[in-house]
């Protein structure tokens, strides 16, 4: 190799090398400061840390003890973060108190970077902490006892003045509303619905639901028969949803009452026995014809209530 060559490098590579240390110790600044070099016992002084890096290094945080030197942190700040660029800066706040009187030091606080072993401190703070001055020049005096205050009613003047008038408010203010208040109107009771009522309400909305339509011929006639058979417990007193058709008829003709409607009955149970047991398929006049006998039925055989009487004809 040409020594001319061999010089140049032996000055040009420490040179690099200087210039890359520089240059990677210039990636982290870090500073600390106080807003107080002296407090009194038990007053408090803020610490502030400032970190400068460059995006990518990971800063590792000292671990700062919750006591030390006889001063105490009685709050720390999150770790704030503000980019700028390339450039990160991290900034946290810690609020320290001392309880002992004297000179303490805050002592330097180091951080590094992940990956290198390079170690950077902040500076080392003096913290006097002074005691409250007496003045041993003037006596002692005694601690005063409690004292009884001498009060009179004079003292309550306006509070009784608000009592009274707040009394005299709700009085007047009760009375208002009694005189204004009107009699309640009498409640006129709802009417009971009767069962021969009830009975033609449901074949109305059987008749809605259009079930035969949908061709439901056995759900349509198995409510049909459900509605008439309830009506006939409720209206003659006697069983009916668990006879057979058969059972039914009779019994309606040893019943004195039933035996008048065994021909508007027969006819209107057989079909829907038809419709459900036998899967009949009957036409669309005979489901109208089927629904119309059950209203026939429940119309005619429905008791007859007495008419109101009016109270200005009654003698």
């Amino acid at each position: 190799m040409n020594k001319k060559i061999f010089r140049t490098l032996v000055f040009i590579i420490p040179a690099f090398l200087s210039v890359a240390v520089t240059a990677f110790a210039q990636q982290i600044t870090v500073a600390a400061k106080t807003d107080a070099q002296q407090i009194v016992v038990g007053d408090q002084l803020r610490y502030f840390i400032t970190v400068q890096t460059q995006k990518g290094n990971a800063v590792i945080w000292p671990k700062i003890a919750d006591t030390f030197n006889s001063l105490e942190i009685v709050e720390r700040g999150k770790i704030d973060t503000g980019t700028d660029g390339n450039n990160v800066t991290y900034k946290q706040r810690l609020l320290i108190t001392g309880f002992d009187s004297g000179s303490f030091a805050i002592p330097r606080l180091a951080f590094s970077v992940k990956g290198t072993t390079d170690t950077f401190f902040t500076d080392s703070f003096r913290i006097a902490v002074n005691t409250v001055p007496v003045d041993t020049t003037k006596p002692f005096k005694e601690i005063k006892g409690l004292e009884e205050v001498q009060t009179s009613w004079r003292d309550y003047i306006w509070m009784i003045v608000g009592i009274l008038i707040t009394v005299i408010i709700i009085v007047l203010v009760t009375l208002y509303f009694a005189r204004r208040k009107k009699p309640a109107k009498p409640v006129t009771p709802a009417r009971t619905e009767t069962f021969s009522e009830r009975a033609l309400r449901l074949l109305a909305e059987l008749d809605a639901r259009q079930l035969w339509q949908q061709d439901k011929p056995k759900e349509y006639y198995t409510e049909l028969s459900d509605i008439v058979r309830q009506y006939i417990e409720a209206r003659f007193q006697t069983n009916a949803m668990e006879l057979t058709t058969d059972e039914l008829l009779q019994k309606a003709r040893k019943h004195r009452e039933m035996t008048s409607f065994i021909k508007s009955l027969k006819p209107l149970l057989h079909a829907a026995d038809m419709a459900k047991f036998a899967k009949a398929h009957p036409l669309p006049e005979e489901h109208i014809e089927a629904l119309e006998l059950a209203r026939n039925f429940v119309r005619v055989s429905a008791p007859k209530e007495p008419k109101p009487q009016n109270p200005a004809t009654e003698k």
